[in-house]
């Protein structure tokens, strides 16, 4: 059997998972208000049990679910995903009050979830956060507050679900200087005075927006993980979290792939079909090879995220990077061989040529996962040199 070929279950289960987004989902996506939170879609995924499946499933099945959902529609894909990245702090790291509070909520599709961590000025580095916890509350017996209470102060920005979301896993410094090594992270209800936001008008169609917080209170109640620890929880969200973005961007590749075969397979030009001339097989068969390459890698560090392997985070950077890259060229090349009439809006792949962009720049841009690769592989050869 080849390494990471699925299971007979599991294909039936993408197979259903792709019927589903189809039948059930696209025709709610397509009722949505592009840069704004599709509720009716975040319902019926939780209908379905979708988000449940985030609390309880390891990495592999979550690229699965992404993968499956991408192919037919990425407006359900997207939603479920940022389900996760909101909630997988609270799941990993909340109390029992946290939890029982809003996971259930998530679960069902009855609370929108959203993962703040990047700032105007700390995108992609996000040891350089801005965002200031402030200890607000009476002196203690040696004079400094106690950290128990904090106002946020600051603002995040590009933030999925914003400013529509009802609560935020917000990442803020509180201890100035200290670099990652200074930061929290909160759990923040989206009622919590003080905090308001706003939509971006950006490329891609679910809604991005920016934050602001205004002395924002919080107490140690709102603390995921320990305080000054929160860099930890922002990293092991993204661990899990990379791989699927590359299932994501698998799953577009694939949708635009199997629409170039189709198209070129039946398109006179020159005298015969267009998957006569060589120029044209030769890129699909590029596109083949670079989308089946991507699924191998995603599979690959999803796995090793399930089996607790040490270069977790090398492997997650490698599949991201890979495979947003690779669907980047895919739907780039479907495009160039559909010609004009992949440009017409309403068109899959003028859809695809927009979603497929910005996966190259969230959770990490590929510049930052090429640093965190090479950072892993030269700890790596210390490692070996110190034996």
């Amino acid at each position: 059997m080849p390494a990471f070929a699925l299971e007979p279950a599991q294909t039936a289960w993408c197979a259903e998972l792709r019927a589903v987004a189809e039948q059930r989902l696209r025709p709610l996506a397509e009722k949505g208000e592009p840069g704004h939170v599709n509720r009716p879609l975040v319902a019926e995924l939780g209908r379905l049990g979708l988000p449940a499946r985030l609390f309880t499933s390891g990495a592999v099945d979550l690229c699965l679910m992404r993968e499956s959902l991408a192919y037919a529609c990425t407006e359900a894909e997207t939603a479920l995903a940022l389900q996760g990245l909101g909630a997988h702090p609270v799941h990993a790291h909340g109390t029992p009050a946290q939890r029982r509070r809003w996971l259930p909520r998530v679960a069902d599709g009855t609370a929108v979830a959203a993962f703040a961590l990047s700032e105007p000025g700390a995108g992609s580095d996000a040891a350089a956060l801005s965002l200031s916890a402030r200890p607000d509350g009476p002196a203690g017996s040696n004079g400094v507050a106690e950290h128990r209470r904090w106002r946020l102060y600051g603002e995040k920005c590009w933030i999925s679900n914003a400013p529509e979301a009802d609560f935020y896993t917000v990442f803020a410094r509180t201890t100035p200087g200290a670099g990652a090594r200074g930061v929290t992270a909160f759990l923040v209800p989206a009622d919590r005075p003080g905090l308001t936001g706003s939509a971006l008008d950006m490329l891609s169609p679910h809604p991005i927006g920016t934050l602001t917080f205004d002395a924002v209170p919080v107490t140690a109640d709102d603390v995921l993980g320990e305080p000054d620890r929160g860099f930890r929880v922002a990293m092991g969200t993204l661990d899990l979290f990379r791989p699927s973005v590359g299932a994501f961007a698998v799953g577009m590749a694939q949708a635009a792939l199997d629409a170039t075969l189709d198209h070129t397979a039946r398109r006179d030009a020159f005298g015969g079909r267009l998957s006569d001339l060589q120029a044209v097989a030769h890129q699909v068969a590029e596109m083949a090879l670079r989308t089946e390459a991507a699924r191998l890698m995603v599979h690959a560090a999803a796995s090793a995220y399930d089996g607790g392997a040490a270069d977790v985070r090398k492997r997650a950077a490698m599949a991201k990077l890979f495979a947003t890259e690779a669907a980047q060229y895919v739907v780039d090349r479907a495009v160039q061989l559909h010609g004009a009439r992949a440009l017409q809006r309403g068109h899959l792949l003028e859809h695809l040529y927009r979603e497929v962009r910005a996966p190259r720049i969230y959770e990490g841009a590929s510049e930052v996962q090429r640093g965190i690769v090479a950072k892993q592989l030269y700890a790596e050869l210390g490692d070996l040199e110190a034996i």
